[in-house]
C-alpha cells in the first residue's frame, strides 16, 4: 500500500538506547476510483491551486475544493471514499521515496569530493577539475567523466523501519532519514 506524506523533520527518541527517527505527515487523501488491478485513483490536498480540468474532477468525484491533485498509488481499500490506514497502522518496514535538496550548478569539489589544488599564490588549480583528456588518442574526453553540472534534486529510495504511527495526527515515525528538505513531500510504500 502506498501513501503520500510529508516531510516535517527529524528528531531523537527518549530513553537509554536513543535513535534518530525521521517524522512524516501522512496526507488526508480520498480514493476516487478504483482499478481491477489493485489500483485506484487518489485525491489529495497541496496547493490553492485550481483550473477546468481540476473542477470537472472534484465534480466527477464529488471532492471539496481543498482535494485538487490526482495520483496513482496501490491501496487496500475495496470501495471509493477516505483512503484505508489499517496497513500503514500494522505496518514494520516502509519505502520512502523523495527528492534529494536541489544544489543547483556545483563545482567537483562540492559534487564528487575532489581534493582541488593549493589555495595560495601562484596557482591557477584552486577548485577546478584538472586534466580531463589524454593526448592524440583517443583526441576526445571519455564518456562518463566526473565534471562540474547539476547536483542534487534526484529521486532517492530507502528502506526505513517503523518504529510509530498515530492515526489521530496522522504522523508516522521512521528509525533513521529519508532524502529532502522539511516540507518536502514524497511517498511511502508499505513493504512489510
Amino acid at each position: 500500500m502506498e501513501y503520500i506524506v510529508e516531510k516535517i523533520g527529524m528528531s531523537r527518541t527518549i530513553g537509554t538506547a536513543s535513535t534518530a527517527v525521521t517524522l512524516l505527515k501522512v496526507l488526508d487523501m480520498k480514493v476516487c476510483e478504483l482499478n481491477e488491478n489493485g489500483s485506484a485513483l487518489v485525491a489529495y490536498a497541496k496547493s490553492k491551486k485550481s483550473n477546468k480540468p481540476i473542477e470537472g474532477q472534484q465534480k466527477k468525484y464529488e471532492l471539496s475544493k481543498e482535494f485538487n491533485k490526482f495520483v496513482t498509488l496501490n491501496v487496500a481499500n475495496s470501495e471509493a471514499g477516505a483512503l484505508d490506514m489499517a496497513p500503514l497502522a500494522a505496518a514494520k518496514e516502509v519505502k520512502a521515496q523523495f527528492n534529494t535538496k536541489g544544489r543547483g550548478f556545483t563545482g567537483v569539489m562540492k559534487r564528487w569530493n575532489f581534493a582541488g589544488g593549493p589555495g595560495a599564490h601562484g596557482h591557477r588549480f584552486h577548485r577546478t577539475s584538472g586534466s580531463i583528456g589524454n593526448r592524440e588518442w583517443p583526441g576526445k574526453v571519455q564518456k562518463g567523466r566526473k565534471m562540474s553540472g547539476q547536483y542534487g534534486n534526484e529521486k532517492v529510495t530507502v528502506h526505513n523501519d517503523v518504529i510509530s504511527f498515530d492515526p489521530e495526527s496522522m504522523v508516522l515515525v521512521l528509525k533513521g532519514s529519508v532524502s529532502g528538505a522539511n516540507g518536502a513531500m514524497g511517498r511511502i510504500k508499505v513493504v512489510k
